[in-house]
């Protein structure tokens, strides 16, 4: 997952009830293929190079259970830390905020979401009858991952779909050929977490 050409796009699986995704990139090319272990008391994430899931390219492991705090360890196929993102505990029960930090336990990138207000109209229109089932296409929300100086790095974005399963991530800076798996990561994760809580 080095060599990556944006736009990358999340497309969750709807025929399952495992939550499982595709990323493809701008020329519709299987970069990864996201599994999450089902009722699992830690979260435990693999990613594949394809949806056949024959070649595991990297885990994602949680040092705890469930916890408004959770850090999410990731590692190579041969079990080489590669860093980990952490939920910030409760800023993040309001918009969404994480950090990413790198192998050497450096923080590296700030993750947090651009609009609290999207999640908090989607979560409400969600209730009402049918209005709910078109919330997809209503509210979009996005999530924003910058450096240690604020700068805009790379946004993920949910699109417009029916059961709100699409998203892309748009590059809008360079970004170090090292931190890229380990952002990508991050993101996948952290896609997983806020689209089961709305």
């Amino acid at each position: 997952m080095k060599d990556l050409k944006y736009p990358i796009r999340f497309v969750f699986k709807i025929s399952s009830f495992a939550n499982d995704f595709t990323a493809k990139d701008a020329d519709n090319n299987t970069v990864a293929y996201v599994r999450q272990k089902m009722f699992k008391l830690k979260e435990e994430i693999s990613v594949f190079a394809t949806e056949n899931r024959t070649k595991l390219l990297f885990k994602i492991k949680a040092d705890k259970w469930i916890d408004f705090s959770t850090a999410y360890s990731f590692t190579d196929s041969e079990g080489k830390e590669l860093g980990k993102v952490a939920r910030k505990g409760w800023a993040s029960l309001w918009k969404a905020s994480y950090e990413l930090i790198d192998q050497n336990e450096k923080l590296q990138y700030h993750i947090r979401e651009e609009n609290a207000w999207v999640k908090v109209w989607d979560s409400l229109l969600g209730e009402v009858p049918i209005l709910g089932m078109f919330t997809g296409y209503l509210f979009n929300p996005s999530y924003i991952v910058t450096d240690l100086e604020g700068n805009p790095i790379v946004r993920l974005k949910k699109e417009p779909s029916f059961f709100g399963r699409k998203f892309v991530v748009l590059k809008i800076a360079d970004i170090d050929d090292d931190d890229k798996q380990r952002i990508m990561l991050g993101l996948m994760m952290m896609i997983l977490l806020e689209r089961r809580r709305g």
